[in-house]
């Protein structure tokens, strides 16, 4: 039902008018059939940036967390090793070389001394293309530097190309001469690049790399004087032979380190730097004297020539304190120059050559049997001209008819065939006479070392008693079948000459540390070998050998002085062969007879002029260094006459 009452009127929308109806017809689109439901209007949306944010953000927190774990590996877990690498790059450090201390002579004299000198250096990358501005750097120094070092020109190229290294050494312990001449060359390529550079060229400067070290050189004042002795100091500063190898330990000192911040190659002097100061080596005073040592030395090597001879050494000892006065070689070496050094030459033949001694050895023959009260100086000995033992027909050097001689005699004519008779009457049977003998001489010193410590020392050959074959018995008497060197030689005679006591022969006074005390080697060991009276007869024994007309040492005379001596030709073993060929010519004694004070022992191997007799070749040799020594020693003649001792005998009827 409607409601009471007139309606109203509702107002609808308002009609369009005819205009807008046709503007409206020509913007439509074309009609298109309308679906049954309307769609629903088409949207675009922006997607979520969440995503996004949550991928940065894990990536960022990745990166921070390999930042932070590696600041934490740098920082704490490797910070040392990488503290030493910085400091490794930073620093550099240099050894300081020690001081190697003087070899001098008992008066103080320099036998070897240091003087100082340079290692050139160089720093190989300031030689590649980059730094240097020349492409063939290291062949141009090398060039250059080649003729001044003495060194060869690739090899030097060599090192200036060493990769992986700031620092080589070109060559060690020059001259300063050396390095101011390789200075001067520095200064005109430093020039000429300076003046290249101006003109816009690359200013090449192929040896601005090079640099010089503090170092030292070993130099010997004396050239060959006692070079047998001291030796030599290698390319490396180290006792290379003899002495300096020896006591190179004292000799050395102790090396130093110095270290300072750098860049570039170069020390930055702002930085500071830590040095480790170094410790110089000891002086070593030597019982050498180097005037006697001079005399024996000339001697020798003039005989040597003379007598176109292998080699040849002179011993002089004090005998009263062992200590060697004088050991001279021929031929020697002068260790200034290696160069120019035979290698048979280099060396101390005197204690590493050994040899059958002949009849220098006999007064230890003569020692045992006067010791063992076999005889005295005036028992008779019939000497036949040949003797047969064992195996062998024995004869002296010279064909005689049968001599009359004391024992005195025996040792005077150094009759071999006498020895023989004189050492049977050791034991009642061949062997026991053989142990006797063989105590004798191992007491002398025979067989072992000498007690020097000198590097290479041969101790000579004797076999046990037992050992020694049917000709053996009978040679080692008198020389022939036991071997030895000089030294031991001397040690012989200075026992004898000694009182029958026998000191270790000593080569080295003492020492003188930095601090310039001076400590004084060890005593010497003494062993007595052969009682007083003994020792004081074999002295009379050996003044005859000398001083009567049928010694065979009658060229080792001194005027004024008494002097006893033995003179020694043995066949020689050619150590090429193994052979016996040539002869050992030795001389050995001491003087004044009575009261010596000085041992002199002279050898010359192989000597093929002239003649090859001890008493002929050495007894001269003998002479002029005994003479020398005693005037050098101011030993004045004692103004006794001699023993004369008898040396021959009339047979009865």
């Amino acid at each position: 039902m409607r409601p009471d009452g007139p309606r109203r009127r509702v107002p609808g929308p308002p009609r369009p008018r005819p205009a807008d109806r046709a503007r409206a017809a020509t913007t439509a689109r074309p009609a298109t059939r309308r679906p049954a439901a309307a769609r629903a209007p088409h949207t675009i949306r922006l997607g979520s940036p969440r995503p996004r944010l949550r991928l940065v953000s894990v990536g960022l927190t990745l990166v921070m967390l390999a930042f932070v774990v590696r600041l934490l590996q740098v920082q704490a877990v490797d910070a040392s090793a990488y503290s030493a690498k910085a400091s490794e790059n930073r620093f550099a450090s240099h050894t300081l070389a020690a001081e190697r201390g003087e070899i001098t002579d008992r008066k103080g004299v320099a036998l070897a001394t240091s003087v100082d000198a340079y290692d050139i250096t160089a720093d190989p990358k300031m030689f590649t293309p980059q730094d240097s501005k020349a492409p063939d750097a290291p062949e141009q120094a090398a060039a250059l530097l080649a003729p001044i070092l003495g060194k060869d020109a690739k090899e030097l190229t060599a090192r200036l190309k060493t990769k992986n290294t700031r620092y080589v050494i070109l060559a060690r312990r020059q001259t300063p001469q050396v390095w101011n001449q390789i200075k001067d060359l520095q200064r005109v390529f430093a020039e000429k690049a300076a003046a290249d550079r101006k003109n816009n060229g690359p200013g090449a400067n192929v040896l601005a790399g090079v640099f010089k070290e503090d170092s030292s050189k070993r130099v010997y004042p004396g050239g060959d004087l006692a070079a047998g002795i001291l030796g030599y100091v290698n390319a490396d500063g180290k006792g290379g032979g003899g002495l300096e190898s020896a006591l190179d330990k004292k000799l050395s000192g102790k090396d130093g380190e110095l270290s300072y911040a750098q860049s570039g190659g170069r020390r930055v002097p702002t930085a500071g730097s830590s040095e480790k100061p170094a410790v110089p080596g000891d002086d070593i005073e030597l019982t050498i004297d180097r005037d006697i040592q001079w005399a024996a030395q000339s001697a020798i090597t003039e005989q040597v020539e003379k007598s176109g001879a292998d080699r040849g050494y002179v011993i002089v000892q004090d005998t009263r304190t062992g200590e060697i006065l004088a050991m001279a070689n021929a031929p020697g070496f002068d260790p200034n120059d290696l160069t120019k050094a035979s290698s048979a030459a280099m060396g101390n033949a005197a204690l590493q050559d050994v040899y059958e001694p002949g009849s220098t050895a006999k007064v230890m023959s003569m020692a045992a049997v006067l010791e063992e009260k076999k005889a005295t100086p005036e028992t008779h000995v019939e000497v036949p001209n040949r003797l047969h033992r064992g195996d062998r027909l024995f004869k002296d050097d010279v064909d005689h008819p049968t001599w009359y001689l004391t024992l005195n005699g025996v040792l005077a004519k150094s009759s071999n065939i006498g020895t023989i008779l004189a050492t049977g009457q050791l034991g009642a049977t061949q062997p026991e006479a053989n142990k006797v003998l063989y105590s004798y001489l191992t007491k002398f010193g025979i067989g072992q070392p000498s007690g020097l410590g000198y590097p290479g020392e041969s101790r000579g050959i004797l076999a046990k008693p037992e050992a020694w074959s049917t000709s053996q018995q009978y040679t080692i008497p008198f020389g022939q079948g036991l071997s030895l060197n000089a030294m031991q030689a001397a040690s012989v005679y200075s026992t004898i000459a000694n009182g029958g006591v026998r000191i270790t022969p000593t080569l080295v006074r003492g020492s003188k540390g930095p601090d310039g005390r001076f400590t004084p080697a060890p005593a010497p060991d003494k062993t007595r070998v052969v009682s007083e009276e003994t020792a004081r007869t074999l002295a009379g024994m050996l003044e005859s050998v000398v001083d009567d007309q049928e010694g065979t040492g009658t060229k080792a005379r001194i005027p004024g002085y008494r002097v006893g001596g033995k003179t020694g030709t043995s066949n020689r073993v050619d150590p090429a062969t193994g052979r016996y060929k040539g002869y050992t010519a030795s001389f050995a004694g001491f003087a004044p007879a009575d009261n010596p004070r000085v041992t002199v022992y002279c050898a010359i191997q192989n000597p093929t002029k002239g003649s090859y007799f001890g008493g002929q070749i050495c007894g001269p040799i003998y002479k002029k260094v005994m003479e020398f020594a005693l005037k050098t020693l101011q030993v004045a003649p004692t103004g006794t006459a001699p023993a004369g001792l008898p040396v021959t005998f009339e047979p009865g009827p």
